[in-house]
């Protein structure tokens, strides 16, 4: 059977469907897996060996509905369900399935604050549009496949870094809302010393990794006093003791391809990480995760998948949640549901990386 699965994006979403792409190629028998993606994430597709075949849209939606008609797929699984993804299945005249994004729930959410979400991973939703294929939940979470020339040996960074010894902090979101500030950051890693901190981000997130490297770029460096403005980069609302050890930072961003970064995420204790595509990867290792909210919520059901995690969140703000995405910057104008975390809960005993 020739089973095509359609998700455009993005890197958190594609491995969200990775449970989805396990169950229909191991338990629908004689199954084929195609996925149809945009180019920029055909390389994170290719290497599991669920996927028979990606299938990229690089250009015109008319030239990939053309060559997704001529593989005469027997079935679709579409885990977008938007415009285009319908647009193909009309195209395609087979039999398809689409999963429930709950639209109208996510806006009362937002806009309402009325919960009506269900307690339910989106992962359930994925393996629910391939349901009728006869697929069901195995229980094994999350997949990631690095292909082997794509593995980082740790010898190449600072002694201290070696495995399960530091903890790898990923900085960046694809939405200012999702991040924490720089101050918040480096109050964040003054806290997780004595253990060796891998900044991970992708060229945008460059600048605010070296900002945080300089906070502690001398032997005599302490926290500002909680007086200073919060414009600072270097003001700490709640100052670690000045008598703490300096974390060892090293600025990973802009410096490794997704797979190396999955690679650095493996071998690390745990993660600390933004709603975010770093953080389902750190989820598919298993790896215990600090999962940091801002202005949204776990309630949508993207929080990490079958793996230890502990939410880092400011409860009870009656703007919260203030999108399903985020924005650029705090449509209040005070982003409380950041500048307000205490980055106080109890940290799992960090191993000295020395």
């Amino acid at each position: 059977m020739k089973i095509l699965v359609l998700r455009f994006s993005s890197i958190g979403d594609i491995v969200l469907t990775t449970p989805v792409l396990r169950a229909l190629a191991q338990q629908v028998p004689g199954a084929e897996v195609h996925f149809a993606t945009k180019l920029a994430y055909q390389g994170l597709l290719e290497p599991n060996p669920y996927v028979a075949k990606v299938h990229v849209l690089s250009g015109s939606l008319s030239d990939l509905i053309a060559e997704l008609k001529a593989e005469e797929f027997d079935f679709v699984v579409d885990l977008h369900h938007n415009l285009r993804t319908r647009l193909i299945k009309l195209q395609m005249r087979v039999p398809s399935r689409g999963f429930d994004k709950l639209n109208w729930q996510k806006w009362l959410l937002v806009n309402t604050k009325i919960d009506f979400m269900p307690r339910q991973h989106i992962v359930q939703r994925y393996l629910a549009a391939a349901a009728p294929l006869g697929v069901v939940d195995d229980g094994l979470g999350l997949d990631y496949f690095i292909p082997p020339n794509q593995e980082i040996d740790l010898a190449s960074l600072p002694a201290s870094f070696r495995p399960g010894r530091y903890v790898a902090l990923a900085i960046g979101a694809q939405h200012a809302t999702k991040r924490l500030p720089i101050n918040k950051l480096i109050d964040l890693c003054a806290r997780l010393a004595p253990c060796p901190i891998l900044l991970l981000g992708g060229p945008e997130d460059e600048t605010t990794a070296h900002l945080i490297e300089l906070a502690f770029a001398t032997e005599t460096a302490q926290p500002t006093p909680a007086n200073a403005l919060p414009e600072s980069p270097y003001y700490f609302p709640e100052p670690p003791s000045s008598r703490a050890p300096k974390p060892r930072i090293y600025n990973g961003c802009g410096r490794y391809t997704l797979h190396q970064s999955a690679s650095l995420l493996r071998q690390a204790q745990f993660v600390v990480s933004h709603d975010t595509g770093l953080m389902h990867i750190a989820a598919a290792f298993g790896k215990e995760i600090f999962s940091v909210w801002g202005n949204t919520v776990p309630a949508f059901g993207m929080y990490p998948f079958r793996t230890e995690f502990r939410v880092l969140e400011v409860p009870g703000l009656s703007c919260r949640p203030c999108s399903k995405i985020g924005f650029d910057k705090c449509p209040q104008g005070h982003f409380r549901c950041m500048n307000d975390q205490r980055l106080d809960l109890d940290l799992p005993p960090v191993r000295d990386g020395r």
